[in-house]
């Protein structure tokens, strides 16, 4: 009787698991904390932000940060433009990542070897380094202060890590698909288009997200190839809310908070994806 009411009772709480879940817990509220600061921050005064000592839950609750940047038109161009120059990083890098990383995956070459550990050691350099290199390309060939110069230099950094990651997940994939297409006279381009890519969708799925997270976020790119107020993005918005006499920490915090929303949204749309097995069943026996 003792075992089975043990059994029934569930996971055994002994000294291990309790210190495992502890950490766990430690864990999540120091990583969440900021987060929970972030937003209450948004909804308090700015003179409230300054009080001390400070308080937790705002005494005052406003919205008045988030009304003058829905009201500001200026404020309301950074989130188009880093709308549109992620979204078209996304678009652009998943496409050129499928290709490669499909003929990588699928297809022998001359010097394919030697390419793949060029791709590979190009995530070795610090974006950094390559800063004024690229500033002198986007000046010579007209494009600063332009969409085209962002989009181009993002998928610089992120098309290697999409390239490897999709040439990984193609090749867990069974050649007896693409294999089934060319038997009964397709090409390599329906086998990819009409078969790989709809049983890839978690791959794609999870290096969309990547591609979009490090375009959205990106700021150090972003504060050198554009001057003009109307091709600034989400990142060099917030920094341009601390003055040289005053923070506008609520808008600051409040503009984070917006910038944090298209990442959750997209994850909380394809998180399924992550976890189903597009694979499984593939193959009849």
């Amino acid at each position: 009787m003792p075992g089975t009411r043990r059994q029934r009772s569930g996971r055994r709480w002994d000294l291990p698991t309790v210190l495992t879940y502890l950490a766990l817990l430690v864990g999540a509220i120091f990583a969440g904390f900021p987060v929970l600061w972030m937003l209450v921050s948004s909804v308090k005064s700015n003179t409230e932000i300054f009080a001390s000592p400070p308080t937790l839950l705002p005494e005052t609750f406003t919205i008045e940060a988030y009304t003058h940047i829905f009201g500001d038109a200026e404020k309301m161009r950074f989130f188009f433009n880093s709308y549109l120059v992620a979204g078209a990083v996304t678009l652009l890098t998943l496409l050129v990542a499928i290709l490669g990383g499909y003929t990588f995956s699928r297809h022998s070459f001359r010097f394919k070897k030697p390419l793949s550990l060029f791709i590979i050691s190009t995530q070795t350099v610090p974006p950094i380094t390559l800063l004024i290199p690229y500033f002198g390309i986007v000046v010579a060939f007209g494009l600063y202060d332009t969409y085209l110069a962002l989009i181009l230099t993002y998928m610089v950094f992120t098309l290697p890590y999409a390239i490897l990651m999709m040439t990984g997940y193609f090749n867990t994939l069974p050649r007896e698909l693409d294999e089934a297409v060319l038997m009964d006279g397709g090409s390599s381009f329906t086998a990819l288009w009409r078969v790989i890519v709809p049983v890839s969708i978690p791959g794609i799925v999870a290096t969309g997200v990547y591609t979009f997270l490090l375009a959205w976020n990106e700021f150090l790119f972003a504060l050198t190839l554009t001057k003009s107020m109307d091709m600034r993005t989400v990142p060099i918005g917030i920094q341009l809310l601390m003055g040289q006499h005053a923070y506008e920490w609520n808008e600051m915090m409040a503009m984070s908070v917006l910038g944090s929303l298209p990442i959750l949204v997209l994850y909380l749309c394809v998180q399924r994806y992550f976890l189903s097995g597009m694979t499984a069943g593939s193959l009849k026996d």
